[in-house]
């Protein structure tokens, strides 16, 4: 499915309202149909899809390999802001030590299936990606048509910079993932993730930096 993207709104330059207008525009125009997509390493997509849109949908792609931590974290924002969390969890049957020797076939499975099913039905996919995550997703547009996946992909943080997520926590008292002040700035599964300032800390050591959720 595509569609136009003539009436989503245009970046303002002011990350805290293009953010706000993009997921405010997202369920207008595609009412029922919006799958929004945290991984709970921080609150922020959380918060703000909550905050624009309450009650809104907001789904946790459980991969078996969480840290406690972020599964504890998710139960937190969950109970404190009142979230509306749904969990998609992979198939079970499947093999748990394969990230050991192929971790692309581990996303796929824990990941991009899992995503796969969660958009089922979906019209447009709402994600946290930010601009300033790695060079690949330098040029991560608010809003395009996926059409890998057939729906309209919105970033609401796109334009967001590590500084404009640091005022956003600090402007609405968001808590910190319990990893954080231990040195993981990005934060995926247990045994492909390390402590760094950035996301040199996910598949360390190896030249993999994208599970296969954005192509």
């Amino acid at each position: 499915m595509t569609t136009s993207l003539k009436t989503a709104p245009p970046e303002s330059g002011r990350p805290f309202d293009d953010a706000c207008a993009a997921i405010c525009w997202a369920n207008e125009r595609f009412a029922g149909g919006v799958c929004v997509t945290a991984s709970f390493g921080d609150a922020t997509v959380a918060h703000v899809a909550h905050s624009a849109v309450p009650g809104i949908q907001i789904t946790l792609l459980d991969t078996g390999y969480l840290f406690a931590e972020t599964e504890w974290f998710a139960n937190h924002l969950t109970d404190r802001f009142g979230l509306n969390v749904r969990v998609v969890r992979p198939v079970p049957g499947l093999d748990r030590d394969i990230w050991a020797t192929d971790t692309d076939a581990c996303c796929a499975a824990r990941k991009v299936e899992p995503l796969q099913r969660a958009l089922c039905g979906a019209t447009a996919w709402v994600t946290g990606l930010r601009r300033s995550d790695t060079p690949s997703r330098r040029t991560t547009p608010l809003v395009h048509n996926d059409l890998m996946r057939s729906v309209v992909k919105i970033n609401p943080l796109a334009g967001w910079t590590d500084n404009d997520v640091a005022d956003y926590a600090a402007e609405h008292d968001l808590p910190e993932h319990p990893l954080a002040n231990r040195g993981y700035s990005s934060i995926g599964c247990w045994p492909c993730t390390r402590p760094a300032t950035d996301r040199s800390g996910r598949w360390a050591d190896s030249s993999k930096t994208e599970c296969g959720l954005h192509l």
